[in-house]
């Protein structure tokens, strides 16, 4: 994690695991949608197929607080290297 206390989450980090829950959701979904196809029954409704997009939607939210927390870390690293070089 990053930030000064460990037991603190930055809003990247933070990001980053609502990303994958939404993401996870999303793949159990996508499995869940392939059995009727597999089982030879009637297909589940569209409702249980735009389930599956979370899938998707998970991953831009998690490479959205990658980027943050990149950014965060690039402030903190050049605050800090002007703290140091300053007299």
């Amino acid at each position: 994690m990053s930030g000064t206390d460990d037991n603190t989450l930055d809003r990247g980090d933070l990001l980053v695991r609502i990303g994958g829950v939404v993401f996870a959701v999303g793949a159990v979904a996508t499995l869940i949608t392939f059995i009727p196809l597999f089982a030879g029954t009637e297909p589940f409704p569209t409702a249980a197929y735009a389930v599956s997009m979370l899938m998707g939607v998970g991953f831009a939210i998690a490479g959205a607080g990658l980027l943050r927390s990149v950014a965060q870390q690039r402030r903190r690293d050049r605050a800090a290297q002007s703290a140091s070089a300053a007299p």
